[in-house]
């Protein structure tokens, strides 16, 4: 692998394809302005653009050095923290626009704001998740900013205080099951992540002998984040914006679970016994080193280096080789149109979690009974 030096990684040629992602901003534009087909264009630049990009420019193997400042990741933190004032705005304005649009027919209010929720959930949710990891009390409230403007706050408990510890086990709702079709994971992590980060949440007060109704709870800030989103969107548009605003929500909730459901699917850590598994290592996750859609998703596709090492900002995250971590055959975008479709999924992931299994864990003879005995839950995995 090549390693970039630290002053590569801050010059600003080195950043730019980053801000692809603020391409949406324009096109979503277009789409409110011109109507007809062009509602349509925001899925089409997040969902076929950069998988016809990776297919001309391939993989990125390179690395960023790990010595690399925060002074000479300012323009990467600039980005990221850049990105809840354009949704906001843009959503607001689209919010007071489109209903009282009368070149737009019903289909077409419906299609711009579908895209609206490919946006916020392609661009903003990654974006909410980078920042949310991170320590800055400015960039965690931003990241809290965008949860709410799709109405799922629960996500940062859930993902810090539950995914991160316990995924790829039983106690993880978003590691989906071998043999797991999305149809079946998208509504059990719907009813099970809320109650699971409640309970995370309850459990970090009862470590302080505080009650669950403490002001320090965060479930009463997420409430009341999402309550304004709802107000906001009434003001706006009336009730037509508010429908157009919680179709958009949904959307990129789905748009955030088919990524969750792709980052894990069927990967299991060892059990230890009493209770222990083994520490998160970069083979627990799916890894993708898909130029352009990394550019997209800031690097998301990283996942099994984010899940080793947590708090390392998107550029620095590394790249994962065969030999240490499971490889995705294309890209997030690609990947979730065939997680919607579980007979073709399987077809192309079942027999790379096979081989997963095989190349890690070749002590494991019997994966049914190994999975039964950790997961008693009928979700069909062998």
């Amino acid at each position: 692998m090549t390693t970039l030096s630290p002053e590569t990684v801050a010059e600003p040629r080195s950043a730019l394809p980053y801000f692809l992602s603020f391409g949406t901003i324009p096109i979503a534009l277009l789409g409110a302005g011109l109507g007809g087909l062009w509602v349509l264009a925001l899925p089409v630049y997040c969902w076929c653009l950069f998988p016809a990009l990776d297919a001309v420019l391939g993989l990125n193997l390179d690395d960023a050095s790990l010595d690399t400042t925060d002074d000479q990741l300012r323009l990467y933190r600039l980005l990221t923290m850049a990105w809840f004032p354009l949704q906001f705005t843009m959503l607001c304005f689209m919010l007071w626009y489109v209903p009282q649009a009368a070149h737009l027919t019903l289909a077409g209010k419906i299609g711009l704001f579908f895209g609206m929720g490919v946006m916020t959930g392609t661009i903003g949710l990654p974006y909410a998740h980078e920042l949310m990891h991170q320590s800055p009390r400015i960039e965690r409230w931003l990241g809290d900013l965008l949860l709410a403007s799709v109405l799922y706050s629960h996500f940062r408990t859930e993902h810090l205080r539950v995914h991160h510890l316990y995924v790829g086990t039983p106690r993880d709702a978003v590691t989906a099951r071998y043999n797991e079709g999305f149809h079946r994971f998208y509504p059990r992590v719907l009813r099970d992540c809320p109650r699971s980060a409640w309970a995370a949440e309850k459990a970090m007060l009862a470590r302080r002998n505080l009650p669950v109704w403490h002001w320090s709870n965060p479930f009463w800030r997420y409430g009341a984040l999402q309550l304004a989103m709802l107000a906001l969107a009434l003001w706006l548009g009336g009730w037509a914006g508010l429908g157009l605003f919680l179709l958009q929500a949904g959307v990129a909730v789905w748009q955030l679970e088919l990524a969750n459901y792709v980052e894990h699917y069927g990967l299991t850590r060892r059990h230890n016994g009493e209770g222990r598994y083994e520490h998160v290592m970069p083979r627990h996750s799916w890894n993708a080193a898909h130029r352009a859609t990394n550019w997209l998703l800031i690097n998301l596709q990283r996942h099994s280096d984010h899940h080793y090492k947590p708090d390392r900002r998107f550029p620095l995250l590394q790249n994962h080789p065969a030999d240490e971590a499971p490889q995705l055959p294309f890209g997030y975008p690609v990947m979730t149109f065939a997680a919607m479709i579980p007979p073709l999924w399987r077809r192309v992931m079942n027999p790379r979690v096979r081989a997963w299994r095989k190349q890690f864990y070749p002590d494991i003879a019997d994966w049914h009974s190994y999975n039964k005995a950790l997961n008693p839950l009928p979700h069909g995995a062998p």
